[in-house]
């Protein structure tokens, strides 16, 4: 009995080949991808950060002491889109309608009336007049993490709280990432007279006290959160410029930038186009972390004073309360760990982008 001719072994064997060939052909960015997600912790963290940044970016429908939606009299009403007098729910003032009034409250709810309200029924600067403790007053059925100093509620206050600090280290990286990738590419580009140019300016730079300029803008102008992004904006990029430059550096003298050049190819288009792409991993991996530095500084000045306007929802103000009020440890308890998982996210998602962007890392 004759066994099989090679040439049918080989067709035998042709679909078994199939996948590996179809892995080979993905591009870098899926394998970078598929390997970040077999990173349990990493892919985690970014799902997880993402639901809390989902859940604060919609934070009027989730914590707030307006109702979502009224049904009064046969009509609908959307406190939380706009306001409606105090009239217009039986009341006598046609100033605009308070829904921690009992009385509006009565009116709303009464008969075939009905409202609905966010699951914590709380704004950051709703005051709990009816507490039956002194501010701060613990955790209890009303204040589901306790309240502030003030009466706040702690829930709201961390809700809202957490979105500032998440948009301003957005912002803040964005600009710095700008910033930083404009700089070390031109550095690392052309080198040179402009590279050391940039070096010594850099090294300049970095040698401001940053703290006490921060002190002194904080005394001339009023406290503003687009001033403390200007201010710490100029500082921010530096550690990322460092980064691209050394990229832009070794790459530019790869052989794929020489053929560009004998082409006639402008160095703009060869910058961003040919050598940019192929430098993205520093840029990338650093996101995290540097959100990270940029939330901690926004509450170690918010914590200092030198931060938001007073009254603005902040993690660092917070915290300033709880070393104020030491017995009321529901403040520096919950904000701590609010904190501490935020940075711990970021940082775990940072090392899963470094992981998958490595290019030792062999697929299996």
């Amino acid at each position: 009995m004759s066994g099989p001719t090679p040439a049918s072994s080989s067709i035998d064997r042709a679909p078994a080949a199939a996948p590996r060939a179809a892995s080979v052909s993905q591009s870098p960015a899926a394998r970078a991808w598929r390997r970040f997600r077999r990173n349990r912790l990493g892919f985690v963290s970014l799902v997880v950060f993402c639901a809390l940044v989902g859940i604060s970016l919609f934070a009027e429908i989730v914590s707030n002491d307006r109702p979502l939606l009224v049904y009064y009299e046969g009509q609908f009403y959307v406190p939380l889109a706009r306001d409606y007098p105090e009239t217009a729910f039986g009341g006598e003032f046609p100033t605009p309608a308070d829904y921690l009034d009992p009385y509006v409250r009565e009116k709303i709810t009464s008969g075939s009336n009905w409202a609905i309200y966010p699951l914590n029924p709380h704004g950051p600067a709703t005051i709990s007049y009816d507490s039956k403790y002194p501010f701060p007053s613990p955790p209890s059925r009303e204040n589901l993490l306790g309240t502030d100093e003030r009466g706040r509620d702690m829930l709201a206050q961390l809700i809202y709280g957490f979105r500032l600090s998440v948009v301003f280290g957005l912002v803040l990286t964005a600009i710095g990432v700008v910033i930083g990738v404009i700089t070390g590419a031109v550095q690392g580009y052309f080198g040179g007279r402009t590279d050391l140019t940039f070096q010594r300016f850099i090294e300049i730079w970095s040698s401001m006290p940053e703290l006490y300029l921060l002190i002194i803008f904080s005394a001339i102008f009023s406290p503003s959160v687009w001033l403390l992004v200007v201010l710490l904006s100029l500082f921010g990029w530096m550690g990322l410029s460092d980064y691209v430059r050394a990229e832009f550096l070794r790459n530019r003298q790869m052989d794929y930038v020489k053929a560009a050049r004998a082409l006639g190819v402008g160095s703009r288009q060869i910058m961003w186009r040919h050598i940019l792409p192929n430098s993205m991993t520093p840029v990338v991996t650093f996101l995290p972390f540097r959100m990270s530095a940029a939330i901690l500084a926004l509450t170690s000045l918010d914590f200092l004073g030198l931060g938001v306007p007073p009254g603005t929802p902040s993690l660092g103000e917070l915290l300033s309360q709880g070393k104020q009020n030491i017995d009321a440890w529901w403040i520096s308890i919950e904000t701590f760990a609010v904190l501490v998982i935020t940075l711990l996210l970021l940082t775990f998602m940072g090392d899963a982008l470094r992981d998958a962007l490595d290019p030792r890392k062999v697929d299996r």
